[in-house]
């Protein structure tokens, strides 16, 4: 996590790096799960990966990024970290109890993708966007408050309820 700009006091930032702990904290559970081939402790530790991970995702693509690809600067840094997203359905589906290869392809992949947005990404939002930016940044991120469903807030602060992605990453379009 970056700690050397300041960036992390930025709200959706903040937000999205303590976000990044909790998923690689559910995933050393899941490394557990599949070390351990329990096939039930591994589908429970997959599936709160999954649960963590979609909704996360969905929520930088729909603010963060979408506002900072506007910029042709960031726009292809944007469609790499995107297409990440979806390597990373991918590789989670992937995994199956005791297999310890199929897991540290997915970890080492999450840790590599973590990095370049908490020490990359991050850090230069907080340089280019401006004041109107943070504010379609932080109006069009989907939020949950209170463990209830996500949504955006709006410019006349109305709001649209969006469902997470699947649990299943196969299944995320």
């Amino acid at each position: 996590m970056c700690s050397y700009c300041g960036c992390d006091s930025i709200e959706v930032i903040g937000r999205f790096m303590a976000e990044h702990v909790e998923i690689i904290n559910a995933t050393g559970d899941l490394r557990a799960g599949v070390h351990s081939g329990d096939s039930a402790a591994f589908g429970v530790a997959r599936a709160r990966v999954a649960a963590l991970l979609w909704p996360h995702t969905e929520a930088e693509e729909s603010g963060l990024f979408r506002i900072m690809a506007q910029d042709e600067v960031y726009a292809s840094h944007i469609e790499t970290l995107c297409g990440e997203h979806q390597t990373l359905a991918g590789l989670l589906a992937a995994i199956t109890p005791g297999d310890r290869a199929a897991m540290a392809r997915f970890e080492d992949a999450l840790r590599d993708h973590i990095d370049k947005e908490d020490n990359g990404l991050f850090p230069a939002a907080a340089i280019a966007l401006d004041g109107p930016q943070w504010v379609e940044v932080h109006q069009t991120t989907p939020h949950s408050h209170d463990g209830g469903e996500p949504h955006v807030h709006h410019h006349a602060g109305g709001h649209d309820h969006h469902g997470a992605h699947p649990a299943t990453p196969a299944t995320r379009g």
